[in-house]
């Protein structure tokens, strides 16, 4: 299958969905897709100018109990400095998910397979980009993971750990925003969050760090409803890379500045 077809099929399987969940208002989506200058994924870059599309469900299963089942394609249009020639890099996520509200707080639990489709660094001309290590040249991976959001009025504080079956390492990751609200229709929400990893695609054998701080984040988001179902939601972005990405992260630079902009649709 042709990565550019990707986004189509997941678009159209996802407006069949809608369709035919439009009689049943006890179920909910979203449709999203954007685009990203730079792809950073638990604070390591994957390539640049990326686009992407999402469908998110959401089934109440139970009382404060709801299930979720999601599909993400994201793929690189146009990655220089990374060689002699464009780098290609493409990935499909599909994600299944529980999540129990009580109240003070949402536990959930995730389960998320991957499929890198130029395999997990990418590669260039047909050959991967990252050719120093096993991990670098995998074409799939699947993790589990625990996560915790503990609302407090307008800010959020999220907590979660994942482990990767692929590789048996886990990652642990903390993070807050905070939802300033400029009118009905406009928000301003500035987020940071920092990750943990043990073994987590560090790559030791390169002389990096084993286990450490991945990366923090901080970044400030603008969501504008043009109506109560379509949001526009500009972004800026800096990932500070850490402990065990400091040595990974040289295509850009280590504190690498970014941003991009999405569309989505509730129905």
């Amino acid at each position: 299958m042709k990565k550019s077809a990707l986004p189509v099929i997941v678009a159209a399987m996802a407006a069949i969905n809608s369709q035919a969940l439009a009689a049943d208002p006890s179920f909910t989506g979203t449709l999203s897709a954007g685009y990203d200058s730079e792809y950073y994924f638990r604070g390591l870059w994957f390539s640049s100018n990326n686009l992407w599309t999402s469908v998110n469900l959401s089934i109440p299963v139970a009382d404060k109990l709801t299930a979720g089942v999601g599909a993400l394609y994201t793929y690189s249009t146009a990655t220089d400095g990374a060689g002699p020639s464009r780098l290609d890099y493409g990935e499909l996520d599909l994600v299944g998910s529980l999540t129990y509200d009580a109240g003070f707080a949402k536990f959930g639990l995730v389960a998320t397979s991957y499929t890198f489709f130029d395999t997990f660094s990418g590669d260039i001309n047909g050959v991967t980009f990252g050719n120093v290590s096993p991990d670098s040249r995998i074409g799939d991976a699947f993790d589990i993971g625990l996560t915790t959001t503990i609302p407090f009025g307008d800010a959020n504080l999220y907590v979660a750990g994942y482990y990767d079956l692929r590789i048996n390492a886990p990652y642990f990751e903390v993070g807050a925003d905070y939802t300033f609200k400029i009118n009905d229709c406009l928000s301003i929400v500035p987020a940071a969050n920092i990750g943990y990893g043990k073994d987590y695609y560090s790559f030791p054998w390169t002389g990096n760090e084993k286990d450490g701080f991945t990366a923090a984040r901080v970044s400030i988001s603008a969501p504008y409803k043009v109506t109560d179902s379509f949001t526009v939601t500009p972004y800026v972005a800096a990932n500070f890379s850490l402990d065990i990405r400091e040595d990974l992260n040289v295509v850009r630079e280590k504190n690498d500045v970014f941003g991009g902009l999405s569309v989505s649709y509730a129905f």
